[in-house]
């Protein structure tokens, strides 16, 4: 009778545990379906690198869904990891490190996104021979990825040189890097490493899109081996610390950048020596790397009144504005932060104007810190309007079909960036469907088939 009852207690335990465990795994179920149903509001999916699950491999443990600093990207439906909101996505690739089986890996976007991206084989070169693209414009995010494509760029470029062995020339550069963000920079650095003989040119300051930050914001890194310093453990710092480490490494190389000029065109001669036509002259190289990034220069409105200096298309410094009257327009992050960081100056009224009737595609912690000072009344939230004329001293906003004048001081326009996608295909590069597999086979055979020469 004894090991009976003991036997009914350990029952009873067990499954009492068993039916928390369920209840608690059913409310996550439910939980991820409502968010994959409220992400199908953004039908275009993962916009970069973004995570494969073999559910062949997954054992359910769920641990890529806690690790994402993006959100809900992945959630569990049936036991299984799934992409529930890849439009989050940018391609950390902490869920692939976390899986304990190796079920996920990291892919590309998909071709029909792809078509609207330069044509890379895997050692990043271009449809141009000799030239290569690394960075943003290629379609990965994060510092971590470009660091990584701009060192491994020009390791793949020393061991070109090194193979053919071409004739030392004091007016023939290695290699030529456009920009000097983090790719850029990396690369430079990594020349310097290998002692090529390298011009590194920006049209405007060195730290690229990262020095264009508003004052203190974080910027998200992985671990990452960096040329002339080493492994760089830092997983989250403010943009000050990264300009600050960069400085530090690019002092201690000599390094060397043309700041404010801007490439105008690149061609090549029958020689294979590239011809770079600038605003402040031309240089010769052999080897081009485009680490340029994607956004180019800001988008604008085509509204009235828009050229007025009060209009601006990227926030430094917040706390250089304190008692005005200001309008951000536009609903991604970096509108919502800029609201916000100005929102909390002193006497500053704040308007965000969307032309969507909700935030849609901005990170997790944004959405709850705007919501929480819309609430507040720090910020006032227009949905569904957008900007008709730009005065002096207001603005004019259509609100719901309506027109409304708003007193204004500033305005700040966040819609994004025009890519260089002209300039790109100026320069002879190809673009067209990329792919999704992760040793880039298919990419490879069609950058072998297309042309190698740009057009003189």
């Amino acid at each position: 009778m004894d090991n009976l009852i003991s036997f009914l207690i350990a029952a009873a335990i067990i499954s009492g545990f068993l039916f928390f465990h369920l209840r608690r795994e059913k409310k996550r179920e439910e939980a991820t379906r409502f968010a994959a149903e409220k992400g199908k509001l953004r039908s275009d999916g993962p916009q970069s690198q973004h995570p494969h699950v073999n559910n062949t491999y997954c054992i359910g443990c769920a641990t890529c869904t806690m690790v994402c600093p993006e959100g809900d990207v992945l959630g569990m439906v049936g036991g299984k990891a799934m992409i529930i909101n890849g439009y989050k996505c940018i391609g950390h690739g902490i869920c692939a490190d976390s899986c304990p089986v190796g079920a996920i890996e990291m892919v590309l976007a998909s071709p029909s996104v792809g078509a609207n991206l330069p044509r890379l084989t895997s050692e990043y070169e271009t449809s141009v021979k000799n030239m290569f693209i690394v960075g943003e414009l290629g379609g990965l995010a994060l510092i971590k990825n470009a660091v990584n494509q701009g060192r491994d760029c020009i390791d793949t470029i020393a061991a070109r040189l090194e193979a053919s062995r071409p004739a030392p020339s004091s007016d023939i550069a290695d290699v030529l890097i456009v920009g000097a963000g983090p790719a850029g920079l990396t690369a430079s650095l990594r020349s310097i490493e290998k002692n090529l003989n390298y011009i590194t040119i920006e049209e405007s300051e060195v730290g690229g899109t990262v020095a264009k930050y508003p004052r203190q914001k974080l910027v998200m890194t992985s671990p990452v081996e960096f040329p002339l310093y080493g492994r760089f453990k830092k997983m989250e710092l403010p943009k000050e610390n990264l300009l600050e480490f960069w400085t530090k490494v690019m002092k201690r190389a000599d390094f060397k950048c043309r700041t404010n000029e801007k490439v105008e065109n690149i061609t090549r001669g029958e020689d294979g020596i590239f011809l770079v036509q600038t605003t402040k002259g031309q240089h010769r190289a052999r080897y081009i790397v485009l680490a340029i990034g994607k956004t180019g220069s800001p988008r604008k409105l085509g509204v009235p009144g828009e050229e007025l200096p009060k209009v601006m298309y990227r926030l430094i410094e917040a706390d250089h504005y304190v008692n005005k009257k200001i309008l951000v327009v536009g609903g991604g992050d970096s509108a919502v932060e800029a609201a916000m960081g100005l929102a909390h100056q002193v006497g500053n009224t704040v308007t965000l104007s969307y032309r969507q009737s909700a935030f849609s595609r901005i990170k997790d912690r944004n959405a709850q810190r705007i919501e929480e000072c819309i609430k507040k009344g720090k910020v006032r939230a227009l949905f569904n309007s957008t900007p008709l004329e730009f005065r002096s001293d207001s603005v004019v906003l259509d609100v719901n079909g309506k027109q409304e004048i708003l007193p204004n001081d500033y305005v700040w326009i966040f819609a994004g960036g025009e890519p260089p996608t002209a300039f790109l295909k100026k320069v002879g590069i190809g673009f067209g469907e990329r792919d999704i597999t992760p040793d880039g086979t298919r990419a490879v055979k069609e950058a072998k088939n297309a042309a190698n020469l740009v057009p003189a």
